[in-house]
């Protein structure tokens, strides 16, 4: 049952942070992507609320099952039964419910490369095989249904995200139609990562519900209502067999979602106007980093349509990724996610980015970061920017 995956070396990359901060180091945390805002006001009261009245327990809020089914109405013109809900402990669990409960071992699952890095080792975790497909600037970094109308053979499934993570690319929503007709003629089977939905600065982001009522449905409240610590997500998944395995699955492996998370998200769904507040300070650092970034020698970025991070090139610089981050870190303090993560081919040559920290933070980033990139520049780069400016 064994399965070798590799190591998320982001989450090196904090260990050693949070090392340096015990040794008197002021660190910037730019290397996860988790809002710095915490959860909403009425979630924390309702959360005190709860933990003064209530034991708890095993539990499935049927209240949150509704209002998350409300949402899809709201947001996409989309009717879906509650009951196709199933809440889970963060998008993580949502994800191997969802591959574990649709797919057998040995099927052969496409995603984007670059793509979250737990894509890749979750189907490996599962003994499902990832197909990666290289995206490039020319796709914007993202899947399109010429990919996977030219694979061959026809893979089992497919893993889509949109915005995505780590380029925060948005896939237009006539691109989405043509996957998922695609998908319809050659048996594919659809997992969108919606985890990003409501972090977008471009316009509307469609869900693939609205092209693909069978696909299943990964989301969370870690992101925009900014509750990444409560654990706390859903699998919305096909009425019949599919969600019948999924039930089974989350009451064997999971049991339940912590019962507390529960009651703070159903809380948090009252919190819009707060929420739509923190978009406003990720829409300000973006366009700061956006600036900013050109004076570090990163030119070629992919474009950040939504969620938190941009995704830059620094293959001008290194070759070692993982390296690169080290070292910034430790003469700057500030902390970033090394492209090998997101991408065991090209991610060497890149750098992630987050900017889901106040905007302070992101000011005191540039301000640290600027000269350490300036003094790694080759001498036709700064003469280039010399001449810009």
């Amino acid at each position: 049952m064994r399965a070798e995956i590799e190591p998320f070396h982001a989450i090196a990359i904090s260990r050693l942070a949070h090392q340096l901060k015990t040794q008197g180091a002021s660190i910037i945390h730019m290397e996860f992507g988790q809002p710095s805002t915490g959860a909403p006001s009425k979630a924390i009261t309702k959360a005190h609320e709860i933990l003064d009245a209530e034991a708890m327990g095993y539990w499935e809020s049927p209240l949150l099952r509704q209002r998350i089914a409300d949402r899809y109405q709201t947001l996409y013109g989309v009717t879906v039964e509650p009951e196709r809900i199933v809440l889970t402990c963060g998008a993580s669990p949502a994800l191997v419910l969802a591959l574990s409960s649709v797919f057998t071992p040995g099927d052969r699952i496409a995603l984007a490369r670059p793509g979250y890095v737990a894509y890749r080792n979750s189907l490996k975790a599962l003994h499902l095989e990832p197909v990666e497909i290289a995206c490039g600037p020319e796709d914007r970094f993202q899947l399109t249904a010429k990919h996977l109308a030219e694979l061959e053979p026809a893979p089992a499934g497919v893993i889509v995200a949109s915005p995505a993570n780590p380029t925060g690319t948005i896939i237009a929503p006539e691109e989405l139609e043509k996957i998922a007709q695609v998908c319809r003629e050659r048996g594919i089977r659809i997992i969108s990562d919606e985890i990003y939905h409501g972090l977008s600065y471009t316009g509307r982001t469609p869900s693939m519900l609205e092209f693909a009522p069978d696909a299943l449905i990964v989301n969370s409240f870690s992101k925009y209502f900014s509750m990444a610590g409560w654990r706390l997500g859903w699998l919305l998944t096909p009425l019949g067999e599919d969600l019948e395995r999924a039930r089974a699955y989350v009451g064997n492996l999971f049991l339940t979602a912590p019962s507390l998370s529960q009651h703070a998200g159903l809380a948090a769904m009252d919190c819009i106007d707060e929420l739509e507040a923190h978009i406003d300070v990720y829409r300000a650092n973006r366009q700061r980093m956006l600036d900013a970034l050109p004076a570090l020698g990163l030119r070629k970025i992919a474009p950040p349509d939504g969620a938190f991070y941009i995704w830059a090139d620094i293959g001008h610089l290194t070759d070692d990724s993982l390296g690169f981050c080290q070292q910034l870190l430790k003469d700057t303090g500030v902390a970033t996610a090394p492209g090998v993560d997101f991408d065991p081919v090209e991610g060497k040559h890149f750098i992630r980015f987050s900017f889901a920290v106040s905007t302070a933070e992101v000011e005191e980033a540039l301000k640290r970061m600027t000269p350490w990139f300036v003094d790694r520049m080759l001498p036709r780069d700064a003469g280039e920017l010399s001449r810009s400016d």
